[in-house]
């Protein structure tokens, strides 16, 4: 109101009771209907494109030939021992970088030691490209399983490594020394107070490390694989097949997917307070 208004005895603006607002629920049922609209509309899309001849079985094969090529890939088994393969080489990698990121990370995060002997090297090591490490691995460790999990353990480290580091710096050092005042032990406060402290951190680390892990499988099954979805990949391309190709990249896609889920159903049991966001639309 200015001054004028209030000389001329106008009447003062009327206030409103703030509310807060309204959550909106929403099923799980009406949500996983939503999440799947896009991949439904590519579908669609791809089948279209395959029915009109726009897309030519050279070029890609149509969704019925895929469905027709895992039939026959797992009827023949061919399908169930890639998987098996891929698998164990991505687990076995992811392990050993989620292990060696979070000890790291913690290291460095907790300690003033760790930080000035290990940090600048680790943030060095992290800027080479982990696909630029694949012929200097074969020359170490020749083309058998080792360099293969190991490549994959290297682009699974550094996530880990970074998101675990920044966790645990951000832990509040009153609450440590509150730790420490009442003589918990250096384990004890790392195990008590810093990891759940940081566990946001440590899940955000985990979803970058365990999408890394499925793209470093990718690169590591080029290395002469006898065996997994890269090596089907491989014999697939040596015949033109474009629907085990498709398949081969559905399969990739899935296990990615696969991944995201199993974070996110760790976020839900580790930390079910982030399940309310703004809005209630979670």
């Amino acid at each position: 109101m200015t001054l004028t208004d209030r000389r001329a005895g106008a009447a003062p603006p009327r206030l409103v009771t703030p509310r807060p607002p309204a959550g909106r629920t929403r099923s799980r049922a009406r949500s996983a209907t939503v999440r799947a609209l896009g991949p439904v509309a590519l579908l669609a899309l791809w089948w279209v494109a395959s029915a009109t001849g726009l897309l030519t079985p050279d070029v890609l094969a149509s969704p019925p030939q895929v469905v027709d090529a895992i039939v026959e890939l797992w009827g023949n088994g061919q399908l169930s021992q890639a998987l098996a393969a891929s698998l164990t080489r991505s687990g076995l990698g992811l392990a050993l970088g989620l292990v060696t990121g979070l000890t790291l990370g913690i290291t460095t995060g907790f300690t003033r030691l760790g930080d000035e002997l290990l940090d600048s090297s680790l943030q060095t090591l992290r800027t080479i490209p982990f696909l630029s490490l694949v012929p200097l691995f074969m020359v170490w460790f020749g083309i058998n399983e080792t360099a293969k999990i190991l490549l994959i353990a290297v682009a699974t480290t550094f996530p880990m490594y970074v998101s675990t580091s920044s966790g645990v710096r951000t832990t509040d050092p009153k609450l440590v020394e509150a730790m420490r005042s009442f003589g918990m032990s250096r384990l004890g406060i790392v195990r008590e107070v810093v990891v759940p402290g940081a566990l946001p951190s440590l899940l955000a680390g985990l979803r970058l490390s365990m999408t890394l892990s499925v793209i470093a499988l990718i690169a590591a099954e080029e290395i002469n694989a006898t065996a997994g979805i890269g090596y089907l990949m491989t014999q697939a391309q040596s015949y033109a097949r474009t629907d085990i190709l498709a398949v081969c990249i559905l399969v990739y896609g899935l296990l990615g997917l696969l991944a995201d889920a199993v974070v996110r159903l760790l976020e839900r049991v580790l930390m079910p307070w982030r399940r309310a966001v703004p809005g209630g639309t979670r």
